[in-house]
């Protein structure tokens, strides 16, 4: 089988997504969470742009380890920024230069004004001046997709005699189809492999019909043995190819790509939530892999399924992700088995069938109340209309009661924002006040003081899931508690209290797990 090499250009394509910039201590914690994703190639920036993007590539060559991934920047085939490239990555353990020049009658003619023979001539002198200083040049072959195809290979043909160890392919512009990409590369590998077989074939995929992905593993099975993509796939307009999405779908099925990467998949999630969160960019809620319902479940027959085999509607486990655990959401649509299997987590395992059938109707009644119903809605269903048909939870004899949302009173400004949070368990009210660094923060750290828990927020979102006056927002969150991650959310048409009821929840969550 083939190893595919992923080289993430999340710090120099990505970072060109308008409102993405990121300061240099942050692209070092990327590029340090990317060398414990695995990555083999971290294109850090483009260092002839200014000297903070040059002074960051830098700090992130000498922040990779010797056993890490290769570093490299961006160029223009020319030598003041090949220059830049190489004074920024020459302190990395493994460095290269990457330098892109464009093939298409549309880059010659329209945006170079020179001739086809001019262009060839600057891209085969770049590469023969890159290579007196680094042994290792990329080459790109700017639009590619829509270049003539024997000029195309002309160019490749001349900068592999002339030095460049991988060429890479870009559909710059998203313009391909994966048929049409798929023979592309075809041929491009037939001929490259009889003049340099050492010589690396990559591609580059945009995502503006959506095809990044499709056009990037149809690389890989004609032939390319080196994927550029991002996390998230953020990156120019509609973004590249997902890092997350390519990692996963060669995976999955290397029986039929006959192909491997050697990400580190189980860092997948911690990657794409610290990219998310310093680059301020939301991750879609359905997006493959690392949207909030990568792994959720709302649907009756989906969930049925789950729980009787995973693989049934499971086809990549969570855990192999790096995501804590698959989430069964309850709903008006959620069936019978989803709803028993949550009960019985709570505690509550024997009940008569025509028992079940008057709490399936009362769940009804709040779901179709409520956009989702959690496991603290469950149990007050279960106190308040079942007392008599059961026992509390129990652990040591004693009462699992679980915290309530009774009231809160929240001030913002820029000086001191605050928040009172009074929260109910059993028959006990709990009134906590406390400062933050804004309300949310205020909120959380009103709620660890009267939990009494050690509690790390890892990930916090917010959206809309409604429109108009009444509109719904979503806050969705990760805690961490005693080294296990716990996934919450919750709706409401104020935010702030949504973000409470998440950390409520979670905060349910985890002593209803540990009464059980």
């Amino acid at each position: 089988m083939n190893k595919i090499l992923i080289f993430d250009t999340t710090l120099r394509d990505g970072e060109q997504v308008p409102g993405a910039k990121l300061n240099l201590p942050q692209k070092i914690k990327i590029a340090k969470q990317l060398e414990a994703l695995n990555v083999d190639y971290i294109e850090a920036g483009f260092p002839a742009s200014s000297k903070g993007d040059f002074d960051a590539v830098k700090n992130v060559a000498m922040a990779i380890g010797e056993n890490g991934p290769v570093v490299t920047a961006l160029a223009r085939a020319n030598k003041n920024d090949i220059d830049a490239v190489y004074n920024s990555v020459k302190v990395a353990k493994k460095p290269m230069i990457h330098m892109v020049l464009g093939t298409s009658n549309i880059h010659v003619e329209k945006k170079f004004n020179k001739s086809k023979d001019q262009i060839m001539s600057l891209g085969v002198d770049a590469v023969k001046y890159a290579k007196t200083l680094l042994p290792d040049v990329q080459y790109s072959t700017e639009d590619a997709s829509r270049s003539d195809f024997e000029y195309l290979w002309e160019t490749i043909e001349a900068v592999v005699k002339a030095g460049a160890t991988i060429v890479n392919v870009p559909d710059t512009v998203g313009y391909a189809v994966p048929e049409e990409f798929g023979e592309l590369i075809r041929k491009l590998h037939d001929r490259l492999m009889n003049i340099n077989d050492k010589v690396i074939l990559s591609v580059h995929c945009h995502n503006d019909t959506g095809l990044a992905v499709a056009n990037s593993l149809i690389a890989v099975k004609n032939g390319a043995t080196k994927l550029e993509c991002t996390m998230n796939g953020i990156g120019e307009r509609a973004g590249n190819a997902a890092l997350e999405e390519v990692a996963m779908g060669i995976k999955v099925r290397e029986d039929y790509y006959k192909a491997y990467t050697g990400i580190n998949t189980r860092e997948i999630k911690k990657t794409s939530s610290m990219v998310s969160n310093l680059m301020g960019l939301d991750i879609q809620v359905n997006k493959a892999i690392t949207g909030e319902n990568a792994f959720a479940h709302s649907s009756g027959i989906h969930q049925d399924g789950l729980l009787k085999s995973r693989d049934v509607y499971e086809i990549i486990r969570p855990e192999d992700v790096g995501v804590e655990e698959m989430e069964l959401v309850l709903t008006a649509r959620s069936g019978r088995h989803a709803l028993k299997d949550a009960l019985e987590k709570m505690g509550f395992d024997s009940f008569t069938d025509e028992t079940f059938a008057k709490i399936h109707e009362k769940f009804l009644e709040l779901a179709d109340k409520k956009k989702e119903v959690y496991f603290h809605d469950l149990y007050y269903i279960m106190e308040k209309d079942f007392a008599n048909e059961f026992n509390h939870l129990h652990e040591n004899g004693k009462s699992i009661d679980l915290y309530e949302f009774v009231d809160f009173q929240v001030i913002s400004n820029n000086v001191y924002p605050s928040a009172t949070i009074t929260l109910k368990k059993g028959k006990e009210l709990f009134t906590e006040s406390t400062v933050g660094d804004g309300p949310i923060d205020a909120v959380y750290t009103a709620l660890r003081k009267i939990v009494n828990m050690d509690l790390k927020l890892v990930e916090y979102k917010i959206n809309s899931i409604s429109q108009g006056k009444e509109a719904l927002g979503r806050a969705s969150i990760q805690v961490i508690y005693e080294g296990k991650g716990y996934h919450s959310r919750a709706v409401d048409t104020d935010i702030i209290k949504a973000s409470a009821l998440a950390y409520i929840n979670a905060i349910n969550k985890i002593l209803l797990e540990n009464a059980s």
